[in-house]
C-alpha cells in the first residue's frame, strides 16, 4: 500500500479522473502519465493503479461501506471513482446507519447527468429479500410480515419491503369478525404462491394455524365417536346452525338441535366464542365430518309432561306456527300443542287460523287431548267460553220463521246468517217447489236478506238446516189434479241440456221432454234448434208427486194430429227430417218401454251434494226435518 500511495502522490498531477469504465481508462492512462518511466516502470506502476478500482456494473446488488452522513444523505464507497448517496429513509434498520459499516446496495447507475452513482439500499433490500420469499416457499420456512391495509378479498402485507397479499380466508381458522384490527399487526406467514412474471406473492396465516393443530385434529379422529360428549368453541354462527371448533376439526350443530323448543336464531341460544359442551350425534368417518347437538345434553320436555298437565287443564302460551289447519302453540320449550280451526270458535267458520291468531301473540287454550307416545298435544280455545250452540234450540226452535243474510253462495245451495256467528244451509232442494235452480245466483244475490224456515239444528255437529220454499205451501197436491197422463198443455223453453229440454208449464213449474219425445229421428243440437222462450205444445206423460217430476211428450201430442200441424212444428224448430203420423204412432208405442230419469245433476251438469237428515227436537209435522247444513267450501 505505501508502495501504492507514492505512485499515486508521483502521478497526481498527470492522472485526470477515472473514465466511465475502465477500459477506456486502460486504453488512455499513457497518455496522462509522465515519459519519465521506462516501460517496466509503467507496467508496473499501471497495475498498481488498476488496484485502486472495483470491477462494477450497472443494475447489480454490490457491496459499500458507510463514508459518512451529511442530514438525510448516506455516502456510501462501493469502490469506485466517486461516493454514491442513498436516502437515510431507505434503510429500515436503524441500527445499520453507523459509519465504517459495510452493506449492499444496488446500482442502478454508474453515472448520472451529474457524473454520480445513483445507488438504492430498498432496491437491493427488495432483490434480496425476493430470493428469501423464493426460498420460503421451497423449503417452507416462516416470514414476517407485517399487515398494511384492508382492500377487497383480504390485506396488503409488507415482507421487509416486499408487498404479498393476505386472502381474508387464509387469516385464521376461525372467520374473522372484526378485520380491522389485523391493519398493523405483525405475523408470521407461510408463502403459498408466487408469480415471478407479475412479482405476485400469495401468503397465508391459516396453513400456520393448521399445522399446529394437526396434531390434535389426528388424535380426535383416532377417538371421536358418536354419542360422547365433547368441548367446543363456537367459531361461526349461521342461519341454518353454528359451527363449533372441537380442536382442530370443525363440528355442526344443525338449529333443530340446539334447543327442545323452537328458536328463531342460532344467536338465541349461543354466542360467538361460547366455550360449550356438545353430543357427537354422527360421524362421518370417510368425509371427516361430525354433527353434533346441545339439546340431547338436556331432558326431553316431554318425558315428565305427566306430572304437569292433565286434560281439561287451562294453559297459556305463544303461537310460533300457523299452518292452514291450525295454530301450533309452546306452552314451554319443546312442548307444543295444536288448536285445530275446528277448536277455535263455536259459531265462526274459520277457514284460516289467521282469522283467530296471529304469531307470537299469547293466547289461552284448554287441554283436549295428551297423546304421550307420539307426543302431541290437542289444545281448544273454544272450550274457555260457553258453548251458543246449546242454547240455539231455544232461541231458533224447529219449525219458526227467521230472516237471515245470504252470508255464502255455492253450487249446492245458500248459506244464511241468523245472527253474527251463527248461520244455516239452505240446500238447493230446498229453495223452491217448482223451480230447477240452474244458477243460485239467479235465485237470491249475496247479502240480500231473506226469510227462511228452521228444518233441524245439530248441536253436535254444529249445524243447521233451513228451508226456503217451506215458507209456501207445497203446491203439488193441486198440481196432480191439473196435469194429470194424457193432458196436452203448452210451455215455455227455458234450457237444453244433454237429454232433452227443460220447459216451464204455465202454473211456473219446471218440467222436462226427454230427447227421445222431441222427434222420431236423433237430434243433438238442441241448443241451437230449441231456443229460450219459445213455445211449444206437449202432452203430459208423467206425474211424479213424491219426487216433485213432470215429464212430457211432443209425439204423445202429435200422435192424433194432422199432418198439417206435425209440418208446422218441424218447420218452426227446423228438425232434421220431416216425419209423419205414421212414423208418431211407431215412436209412441216404443215409449212404454223408455225409462226417463229427470234429475237436477242434469240441469246444471255436476254433481249435488247430497244431504243427510237432522233429527231435530220437536219438528212440526207439516215441515219435514231432511236438509242439514253442508260445509261451506
Amino acid at each position: 500500500m505505501e508502495e501504492l500511495e507514492k505512485t499515486k502522490d508521483a502521478t497526481n498531477e498527470q492522472v485526470k479522473p477515472a473514465a466511465k469504465n475502465f477500459d477506456d481508462e486502460k486504453i488512455n492512462v499513457s497518455k496522462y502519465i509522465s515519459t519519465d518511466y521506462d516501460d517496466d516502470e509503467f507496467q508496473t506502476m499501471l497495475k498498481l493503479y488498476e488496484k485502486t478500482f472495483s470491477v462494477i456494473k450497472e443494475n447489480e446488488v454490490v457491496k459499500g461501506k458507510i463514508v459518512a452522513i451529511h442530514g438525510e444523505d448516506v455516502l456510501i464507497d462501493i469502490g469506485s471513482k466517486s461516493d454514491g448517496r442513498v436516502s437515510i429513509n431507505e434503510f429500515a434498520n436503524p441500527e445499520e446507519l453507523v459509519v465504517g459499516n459495510e452493506i449492499e446496495v444496488f446500482l442502478e447507475k454508474i453515472e448520472d447527468k451529474e457524473g454520480q452513482l445513483v445507488l438504492s439500499k430498498k432496491k437491493a433490500d427488495s432483490i434480496k429479500m425476493w430470493d428469501r420469499i423464493v426460498d420460503a416457499q421451497k423449503y417452507g420456512t416462516i416470514v414476517k410480515g407485517k399487515c398494511l391495509r384492508r382492500i377487497k378479498g383480504g390485506f396488503v402485507v409488507d415482507l421487509s419491503g416486499l408487498t404479498a397479499f393476505l386472502p381474508g380466508s387464509q387469516i385464521d381458522t376461525k372467520p374473522i369478525r372484526d378485520y380491522d384490527e389485523y391493519v398493523g399487526k405483525v405475523l408470521d406467514f407461510k408463502v403459498i404462491k408466487i408469480n415471478n412474471q407479475i412479482e405476485n406473492i400469495i401468503v397465508s396465516h391459516k396453513v400456520l394455524i393448521e399445522e399446529s393443530m394437526a396434531g390434535q385434529r389426528e388424535e380426535l379422529l383416532k377417538t371421536i365417536k358418536k354419542g360422547m360428549t365433547l368441548k367446543a368453541t363456537v367459531k361461526a354462527i349461521t342461519d341454518f346452525g353454528v359451527f363449533v371448533d372441537l380442536g382442530g376439526l370443525d363440528g355442526l350443530i344443525h338449529i333443530t338441535d340446539l334447543s327442545w323448543g323452537r328458536i328463531n336464531h342460532p344467536s338465541d341460544v349461543v354466542k360467538l366464542d361460547d366455550i360449550i359442551d356438545v353430543y357427537v350425534i354422527e360421524f362421518d368417518e370417510e368425509k371427516q365430518r361430525v354433527y353434533l347437538g346441545l339439546k340431547q345434553l338436556q331432558p326431553h320436555p316431554w318425558d315428565n309432561i305427566q306430572n304437569k298437565y292433565k286434560i281439561s287443564d287451562k294453559v297459556s302460551g305463544k303461537v310460533v306456527s300457523l299452518t292452514e289447519y291450525g295454530a301450533f302453540i309452546e306452552i314451554e320449550k319443546g312442548i307444543e300443542g295444536l288448536i285445530h280451526i275446528s277448536e277455535m270458535s263455536w259459531t265462526q267458520h274459520i277457514t284460516n287460523p289467521s282469522q283467530m291468531v296471529t304469531m307470537g301473540q299469547l293466547v289461552e287454550a284448554q287441554i283436549l287431548n295428551i297423546d304421550f307416545d307420539n307426543r302431541k298435544l290437542s289444545l281448544g280455545m273454544k272450550q274457555l267460553t260457553p258453548n251458543p250452540w246449546q242454547s240455539l234450540l231455544d232461541k231458533f226452535p224447529v219449525g219458526t220463521k227467521q230472516k237471515g243474510k245470504v252470508c255464502n253462495i255455492t253450487n249446492f245451495g245458500i248459506f244464511v246468517e241468523l245472527e253474527e256467528g251463527v248461520d244455516g244451509l239452505v240446500h238447493i232442494s230446498d229453495l223452491s217447489w217448482t223451480k230447477k235452480i240452474l244458477d243460485v245466483n239467479d235465485f237470491v244475490k249475496l247479502n240480500e236478506v231473506i226469510d227462511v224456515v228452521i228444518l233441524g239444528i245439530d248441536v253436535a255437529n254444529q249445524r243447521i238446516s233451513l228451508g226456503h220454499k217451506q215458507l209456501f205451501d207445497n203446491p203439488w197436491d193441486k198440481l196432480e189434479e191439473k196435469y194429470k197422463i194424457g193432458v196436452e198443455t203448452e210451455c215455455k223453453i227455458v234450457k237444453p241440456i244433454e237429454k232433452g229440454i227443460i220447459v216451464e208449464l204455465p202454473d211456473v213449474v219446471d218440467s222436462f221432454i226427454p230427447a227421445s219425445q222431441l222427434a222420431v229421428a236423433p237430434v243433438r243440437n238442441f241448443g241451437e234448434l230449441f231456443k229460450f222462450g219459445e213455445t211449444l205444445k206437449s202432452e203430459i206423460i208423467e206425474f211424479d208427486k213424491t219426487n216433485k217430476k213432470i215429464v212430457l211428450s211432443v209425439i204423445e201430442y202429435l200422435k192424433d194430429k194432422d199432418q198439417t200441424e206435425i209440418d208446422e212444428y218441424i218447420a218452426k224448430f227446423k228438425l232434421p227430417r220431416k216425419f209423419n203420423v205414421k212414423d208418431i204412432v211407431e215412436k209412441t208405442r216404443s215409449f212404454e218401454a223408455e225409462q226417463i230419469d229427470f234429475r237436477i245433476e242434469d240441469i246444471i251438469g255436476e254433481e249435488i251434494p247430497p244431504v243427510t237428515p237432522v233429527v231435530p227436537s220437536a219438528a212440526p209435522a207439516n215441515i219435514p226435518a231432511e236438509k242439514p247444513e253442508e260445509k261451506k267450501n
